[in-house]
Protein backbone atom coordinates (compact mmCIF):
# COMPACT_ATOMS: atom_id res chain seq x y z
CA UNK A 1 0.00 0.00 0.00
CA UNK A 2 1.26 3.48 -0.90
CA UNK A 3 2.60 5.53 1.98
CA UNK A 4 1.03 8.85 0.88
CA UNK A 5 -2.31 9.82 -0.66
CA UNK A 6 -2.78 12.60 -3.22
CA UNK A 7 -6.01 14.18 -4.44
CA UNK A 8 -5.94 15.48 -8.02
CA UNK A 9 -8.67 18.06 -8.79
CA UNK A 10 -8.81 18.75 -12.54
CA UNK A 11 -11.73 19.17 -14.98
CA UNK A 12 -9.66 18.29 -18.06
CA UNK A 13 -10.02 14.50 -18.32
CA UNK A 14 -6.76 14.09 -20.28
CA UNK A 15 -4.68 15.95 -17.73
CA UNK A 16 -6.52 14.29 -14.85
CA UNK A 17 -5.90 10.75 -16.10
CA UNK A 18 -2.27 11.54 -16.96
CA UNK A 19 -1.61 12.78 -13.43
CA UNK A 20 -3.41 9.79 -11.93
CA UNK A 21 -1.32 7.40 -14.04
CA UNK A 22 2.09 8.97 -13.34
CA UNK A 23 1.52 9.78 -9.68
CA UNK A 24 -0.16 6.42 -9.14
CA UNK A 25 3.18 4.69 -9.67
CA UNK A 26 4.38 6.15 -6.37
CA UNK A 27 1.30 7.24 -4.39
CA UNK A 28 -2.34 6.40 -3.79
CA UNK A 29 -4.23 8.85 -6.01
CA UNK A 30 -7.85 10.04 -5.83
CA UNK A 31 -9.41 12.35 -8.42
CA UNK A 32 -12.20 14.91 -8.66
CA UNK A 33 -13.41 17.09 -11.55
CA UNK A 34 -14.13 20.21 -9.48
CA UNK A 35 -13.98 21.65 -5.98
CA UNK A 36 -17.36 20.32 -4.90
CA UNK A 37 -16.41 16.75 -5.81
CA UNK A 38 -13.08 17.27 -4.06
CA UNK A 39 -14.80 18.24 -0.80
CA UNK A 40 -16.90 15.07 -1.00
CA UNK A 41 -13.74 13.02 -1.50
CA UNK A 42 -12.00 14.71 1.42
CA UNK A 43 -14.91 13.87 3.73
CA UNK A 44 -14.11 10.21 3.05
CA UNK A 45 -10.30 10.40 2.98
CA UNK A 46 -8.09 13.33 3.97
CA UNK A 47 -5.18 13.36 1.51
CA UNK A 48 -1.57 14.15 2.32
CA UNK A 49 -1.40 16.59 -0.61
CA UNK A 50 -3.75 18.24 -3.14
CA UNK A 51 -2.93 19.11 -6.74
CA UNK A 52 -5.67 21.33 -8.09
CA UNK A 53 -6.52 23.32 -11.20
CA UNK A 54 -7.74 26.86 -10.59
CA UNK A 55 -10.29 27.40 -13.38
CA UNK A 56 -13.02 24.74 -12.90
CA UNK A 57 -16.85 24.68 -13.05
CA UNK A 58 -19.05 24.77 -9.91
CA UNK A 59 -16.17 25.49 -7.52
CA UNK A 60 -12.76 26.69 -8.63
CA UNK A 61 -9.41 26.00 -6.98
CA UNK A 62 -9.33 29.17 -4.89
CA UNK A 63 -12.81 28.46 -3.50
CA UNK A 64 -11.79 24.88 -2.69
CA UNK A 65 -8.66 26.03 -0.89
CA UNK A 66 -10.64 28.63 1.06
CA UNK A 67 -13.21 26.02 2.11
CA UNK A 68 -10.46 23.74 3.41
CA UNK A 69 -8.94 26.63 5.39
CA UNK A 70 -12.07 26.88 7.53
CA UNK A 71 -11.67 23.32 8.89
CA UNK A 72 -8.89 22.61 11.39
CA UNK A 73 -8.61 19.05 10.04
CA UNK A 74 -7.85 20.18 6.49
CA UNK A 75 -6.29 23.64 6.69
CA UNK A 76 -2.74 22.28 6.80
CA UNK A 77 -3.02 20.04 3.72
CA UNK A 78 -0.26 21.11 1.28
CA UNK A 79 -1.60 22.63 -1.96
CA UNK A 80 -0.13 22.73 -5.45
CA UNK A 81 -2.03 24.84 -7.99
CA UNK A 82 -1.78 23.57 -11.54
CA UNK A 83 -3.29 25.97 -14.05
CA UNK A 84 -3.04 27.60 -17.44
CA UNK A 85 -3.31 31.03 -15.80
CA UNK A 86 0.26 32.26 -15.73
CA UNK A 87 -0.38 35.89 -14.77
CA UNK A 88 1.29 37.35 -11.70
CA UNK A 89 -2.02 38.31 -10.07
CA UNK A 90 -3.13 34.68 -9.84
CA UNK A 91 0.25 33.64 -8.43
CA UNK A 92 0.13 36.35 -5.76
CA UNK A 93 -3.41 35.40 -4.83
CA UNK A 94 -2.30 31.79 -4.35
CA UNK A 95 0.64 32.84 -2.18
CA UNK A 96 -1.61 35.01 -0.01
CA UNK A 97 -3.87 32.02 0.59
CA UNK A 98 -0.96 29.83 1.71
CA UNK A 99 -0.58 27.74 -1.44
CA UNK A 100 2.64 25.72 -1.23
CA UNK A 101 3.50 25.66 -4.94
CA UNK A 102 2.26 27.00 -8.26
CA UNK A 103 2.91 25.28 -11.60
CA UNK A 104 1.63 26.53 -14.95
CA UNK A 105 0.45 24.48 -17.90
CA UNK A 106 1.96 23.07 -19.99
CA UNK A 107 4.15 21.54 -17.30
CA UNK A 108 7.06 19.17 -17.18
CA UNK A 109 5.98 15.95 -15.46
CA UNK A 110 9.38 15.27 -13.91
CA UNK A 111 9.43 18.74 -12.40
CA UNK A 112 5.98 18.19 -10.92
CA UNK A 113 6.98 14.79 -9.51
CA UNK A 114 10.10 16.33 -7.97
CA UNK A 115 8.12 19.10 -6.28
CA UNK A 116 5.55 16.62 -4.99
CA UNK A 117 8.32 14.48 -3.54
CA UNK A 118 9.96 17.45 -1.81
CA UNK A 119 6.65 18.60 -0.29
CA UNK A 120 5.88 15.14 1.04
CA UNK A 121 9.40 14.82 2.45
CA UNK A 122 8.85 18.09 4.27
CA UNK A 123 5.56 16.79 5.67
CA UNK A 124 7.28 13.63 6.90
CA UNK A 125 10.05 15.66 8.52
CA UNK A 126 7.61 17.93 10.36
CA UNK A 127 5.52 14.92 11.44
CA UNK A 128 8.60 13.13 12.74
CA UNK A 129 9.63 16.17 14.75
CA UNK A 130 6.09 16.56 16.10
CA UNK A 131 5.87 12.86 17.02
CA UNK A 132 9.23 13.05 18.78
CA UNK A 133 8.13 16.09 20.80
CA UNK A 134 4.83 14.49 21.76
CA UNK A 135 6.62 11.22 22.49
CA UNK A 136 9.05 12.93 24.86
CA UNK A 137 6.15 14.58 26.66
CA UNK A 138 4.34 11.27 27.08
CA UNK A 139 7.57 9.58 28.21
CA UNK A 140 8.03 12.15 30.95
CA UNK A 141 4.49 11.58 32.13
CA UNK A 142 4.98 7.80 32.31
CA UNK A 143 7.88 8.11 34.76
CA UNK A 144 8.24 9.68 38.20
CA UNK A 145 10.46 12.69 38.80
CA UNK A 146 12.00 11.03 41.84
CA UNK A 147 11.95 7.82 43.85
CA UNK A 148 11.20 7.28 47.55
CA UNK A 149 14.13 7.75 49.91
CA UNK A 150 14.15 5.18 52.67
CA UNK A 151 17.01 4.56 55.10
CA UNK A 152 18.74 1.26 54.49
CA UNK A 153 17.44 1.01 50.92
CA UNK A 154 18.31 2.20 47.45
CA UNK A 155 15.65 2.44 44.76
CA UNK A 156 16.63 3.52 41.28
CA UNK A 157 15.30 3.13 37.75
CA UNK A 158 16.39 3.69 34.16
CA UNK A 159 14.22 4.16 31.08
CA UNK A 160 15.16 4.45 27.42
CA UNK A 161 12.82 4.89 24.46
CA UNK A 162 13.51 3.69 20.96
CA UNK A 163 12.38 6.41 18.51
CA UNK A 164 8.94 7.44 19.80
CA UNK A 165 9.07 4.48 22.11
CA UNK A 166 6.35 2.24 23.36
CA UNK A 167 4.24 1.97 26.45
CA UNK A 168 6.73 1.21 29.26
CA UNK A 169 5.62 2.83 32.51
CA UNK A 170 6.79 3.06 36.12
CA UNK A 171 5.21 4.81 39.09
CA UNK A 172 5.02 4.63 42.86
CA UNK A 173 2.44 5.52 45.50
CA UNK A 174 2.96 5.86 49.25
CA UNK A 175 0.31 4.48 51.59
CA UNK A 176 -0.77 5.90 54.93
CA UNK A 177 1.25 3.20 56.69
CA UNK A 178 4.52 4.35 55.16
CA UNK A 179 4.69 1.51 52.67
CA UNK A 180 4.84 1.85 48.89
CA UNK A 181 3.17 0.46 45.82
CA UNK A 182 5.47 0.20 42.80
CA UNK A 183 3.76 -0.18 39.43
CA UNK A 184 5.66 -1.41 36.38
CA UNK A 185 3.95 -2.11 33.08
CA UNK A 186 4.19 -2.48 29.35
CA UNK A 187 1.15 -1.52 27.28
CA UNK A 188 1.03 -3.45 24.01
CA UNK A 189 1.98 -1.54 20.89
CA UNK A 190 4.63 0.83 19.66
CA UNK A 191 5.01 4.53 19.08
CA UNK A 192 2.61 7.28 20.07
CA UNK A 193 -0.48 5.07 20.11
CA UNK A 194 1.08 2.86 22.79
CA UNK A 195 2.23 5.92 24.74
CA UNK A 196 -1.25 7.42 24.65
CA UNK A 197 -2.83 4.23 25.98
CA UNK A 198 -0.03 3.82 28.53
CA UNK A 199 -0.64 7.35 29.80
CA UNK A 200 -4.40 6.74 29.99
CA UNK A 201 -3.81 3.37 31.66
CA UNK A 202 -1.41 4.88 34.20
CA UNK A 203 -3.95 7.59 35.02
CA UNK A 204 -6.52 4.89 35.78
CA UNK A 205 -3.99 2.96 37.85
CA UNK A 206 -3.22 6.01 39.96
CA UNK A 207 -6.88 6.78 40.51
CA UNK A 208 -7.74 3.15 41.27
CA UNK A 209 -4.91 2.77 43.77
CA UNK A 210 -5.79 5.93 45.65
CA UNK A 211 -9.40 4.75 45.92
CA UNK A 212 -8.87 1.07 46.68
CA UNK A 213 -5.96 1.41 49.08
CA UNK A 214 -8.46 2.56 51.68
CA UNK A 215 -9.93 -0.96 51.59
CA UNK A 216 -7.05 -3.28 50.71
CA UNK A 217 -3.30 -3.41 50.21
CA UNK A 218 -3.44 -6.76 48.42
CA UNK A 219 -1.70 -6.57 45.02
CA UNK A 220 -3.79 -9.50 43.77
CA UNK A 221 -7.08 -7.81 44.67
CA UNK A 222 -5.96 -4.53 43.12
CA UNK A 223 -4.83 -6.33 39.97
CA UNK A 224 -8.30 -7.82 39.61
CA UNK A 225 -9.86 -4.36 39.84
CA UNK A 226 -7.48 -3.03 37.18
CA UNK A 227 -8.35 -5.94 34.89
CA UNK A 228 -12.07 -5.24 35.22
CA UNK A 229 -11.45 -1.55 34.57
CA UNK A 230 -9.69 -2.31 31.28
CA UNK A 231 -12.48 -4.58 30.10
CA UNK A 232 -15.28 -2.14 30.98
CA UNK A 233 -13.77 1.17 29.87
CA UNK A 234 -14.83 2.39 26.40
CA UNK A 235 -11.44 3.95 25.67
CA UNK A 236 -9.20 1.20 27.03
CA UNK A 237 -11.31 -1.90 26.37
CA UNK A 238 -9.01 -3.01 23.51
CA UNK A 239 -5.85 -2.26 25.50
CA UNK A 240 -3.69 -5.13 26.74
CA UNK A 241 -0.90 -4.70 29.23
CA UNK A 242 1.61 -6.76 31.12
CA UNK A 243 1.78 -5.43 34.64
CA UNK A 244 3.75 -5.89 37.83
CA UNK A 245 2.22 -4.50 41.02
CA UNK A 246 4.50 -4.60 44.08
CA UNK A 247 3.73 -3.69 47.69
CA UNK A 248 7.02 -2.77 49.35
CA UNK A 249 7.11 -2.62 53.13
CA UNK A 250 10.54 -1.25 54.08
CA UNK A 251 9.77 -1.64 57.80
CA UNK A 252 8.98 -5.36 57.56
CA UNK A 253 11.57 -5.77 54.77
CA UNK A 254 9.15 -7.53 52.44
CA UNK A 255 7.83 -7.16 48.90
CA UNK A 256 4.49 -8.72 47.98
CA UNK A 257 3.62 -8.66 44.31
CA UNK A 258 1.12 -9.77 41.70
CA UNK A 259 2.30 -10.34 38.15
CA UNK A 260 0.02 -10.12 35.11
CA UNK A 261 2.12 -11.60 32.31
CA UNK A 262 5.08 -9.28 32.90
CA UNK A 263 8.78 -10.13 32.84
CA UNK A 264 9.47 -12.07 36.02
CA UNK A 265 11.55 -10.34 38.72
CA UNK A 266 15.05 -11.41 39.63
CA UNK A 267 16.04 -11.61 43.30
CA UNK A 268 19.80 -11.20 43.75
CA UNK A 269 21.64 -12.24 46.91
CA UNK A 270 25.35 -12.49 47.70
CA UNK A 271 25.24 -16.23 46.95
CA UNK A 272 23.43 -15.93 43.59
CA UNK A 273 20.12 -15.04 41.98
CA UNK A 274 16.73 -16.59 41.33
CA UNK A 275 13.96 -15.84 38.86
CA UNK A 276 10.58 -15.81 40.55
CA UNK A 277 8.46 -17.60 38.03
CA UNK A 278 5.02 -16.65 39.27
CA UNK A 279 2.87 -14.95 36.59
CA UNK A 280 -0.85 -14.77 35.78
CA UNK A 281 -2.71 -13.69 32.62
CA UNK A 282 -1.96 -10.28 31.15
CA UNK A 283 -4.47 -7.54 31.85
CA UNK A 284 -7.44 -6.94 29.59
CA UNK A 285 -7.88 -10.46 28.17
CA UNK A 286 -10.52 -12.19 30.29
CA UNK A 287 -13.19 -11.24 32.80
CA UNK A 288 -13.30 -12.42 36.42
CA UNK A 289 -9.64 -13.43 36.52
CA UNK A 290 -8.39 -14.26 40.02
CA UNK A 291 -4.83 -13.05 40.44
CA UNK A 292 -2.44 -14.49 43.00
CA UNK A 293 0.47 -12.93 44.84
CA UNK A 294 3.90 -13.83 46.15
CA UNK A 295 5.77 -12.45 49.18
CA UNK A 296 9.54 -12.08 49.26
CA UNK A 297 11.81 -11.33 52.20
CA UNK A 298 14.38 -8.63 51.53
CA UNK A 299 17.31 -9.70 53.68
CA UNK A 300 20.32 -7.41 54.04
CA UNK A 301 22.34 -7.15 50.78
CA UNK A 302 19.38 -8.36 48.68
CA UNK A 303 18.28 -6.70 45.45
CA UNK A 304 15.04 -7.07 43.51
CA UNK A 305 15.40 -6.34 39.78
CA UNK A 306 12.31 -5.64 37.64
CA UNK A 307 12.38 -4.79 33.94
CA UNK A 308 10.51 -4.78 30.63
CA UNK A 309 11.07 -6.99 27.61
CA UNK A 310 13.51 -4.55 26.00
CA UNK A 311 16.15 -6.46 27.97
CA UNK A 312 15.04 -10.05 27.38
CA UNK A 313 14.44 -9.50 23.65
CA UNK A 314 17.82 -7.91 22.93
CA UNK A 315 19.71 -10.14 20.49
CA UNK A 316 23.05 -11.65 21.44
CA UNK A 317 26.09 -12.36 19.28
CA UNK A 318 24.78 -15.82 18.27
CA UNK A 319 21.45 -14.39 17.06
CA UNK A 320 19.36 -15.62 19.98
CA UNK A 321 17.60 -13.37 22.49
CA UNK A 322 19.12 -12.65 25.89
CA UNK A 323 16.12 -14.06 27.73
CA UNK A 324 15.39 -14.15 31.44
CA UNK A 325 18.37 -16.38 32.20
CA UNK A 326 20.68 -13.86 30.55
CA UNK A 327 19.19 -11.02 32.59
CA UNK A 328 19.62 -13.05 35.76
CA UNK A 329 23.29 -13.82 35.04
CA UNK A 330 24.08 -10.19 34.18
CA UNK A 331 22.24 -8.96 37.28
CA UNK A 332 24.59 -11.11 39.35
CA UNK A 333 27.59 -9.56 37.60
CA UNK A 334 26.21 -6.04 38.16
CA UNK A 335 25.33 -6.67 41.82
CA UNK A 336 27.58 -4.99 44.38
CA UNK A 337 28.73 -2.12 42.20
CA UNK A 338 28.13 1.59 42.65
CA UNK A 339 25.86 1.80 39.57
CA UNK A 340 24.25 -1.64 39.17
CA UNK A 341 21.69 -0.64 36.54
CA UNK A 342 24.35 0.86 34.28
CA UNK A 343 26.54 -2.20 34.82
CA UNK A 344 23.58 -4.42 33.86
CA UNK A 345 22.90 -2.44 30.69
CA UNK A 346 26.59 -2.44 29.74
CA UNK A 347 26.64 -6.19 30.23
CA UNK A 348 23.64 -6.66 27.94
CA UNK A 349 25.23 -4.60 25.16
CA UNK A 350 28.54 -6.42 25.57
CA UNK A 351 26.74 -9.61 24.56
CA UNK A 352 24.93 -7.94 21.67
CA UNK A 353 26.11 -7.29 18.10
CA UNK A 354 24.59 -3.81 18.42
CA UNK A 355 25.88 -0.93 20.51
CA UNK A 356 22.33 0.21 21.29
CA UNK A 357 19.08 -1.35 22.42
CA UNK A 358 16.66 -2.57 19.78
CA UNK A 359 13.52 -1.70 21.74
CA UNK A 360 12.40 0.62 24.50
CA UNK A 361 13.30 -0.62 27.97
CA UNK A 362 12.83 0.01 31.67
CA UNK A 363 14.84 -1.32 34.62
CA UNK A 364 13.95 -0.86 38.32
CA UNK A 365 16.50 -1.87 40.98
CA UNK A 366 15.41 -2.06 44.64
CA UNK A 367 18.18 -3.06 47.04
CA UNK A 368 18.30 -3.46 50.79
CA UNK A 369 21.73 -2.38 51.90
CA UNK A 370 23.97 -4.39 54.20
CA UNK A 371 23.44 -3.73 57.90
Amino acid sequence: MAEHTILVVEDDSTVRELLKYRLGKHYEVYTATNGEEALDQIEETIPDLIISDIMMPKMDGFALQSALQTDKNTRVIPFIFLTARADEEARQQGERKGVDDYITKPFDMETLLSRVERLLERIDMFQTQLDAEIGRDFSNRLLPDETPEMGGYELDFYSESREQGGGDLFDWTETDEGTYFLTIGDVMGKGLRAKFYAFSFLSYVRGTLHTLLEESTSPAALMGELNDMLLNDDVLEDTFATFLLLHWDPHAHTVTYANAGHCRPVLVRPDGATIHEHSDLILGLEEDVRFSEVSLDLDPSTALVCYTDGLTEQHTQDGSMLGEDGVRDLAVEAYGGDAPIQALLDGVLSRSPSDSFEDDLLVVWLERLAD
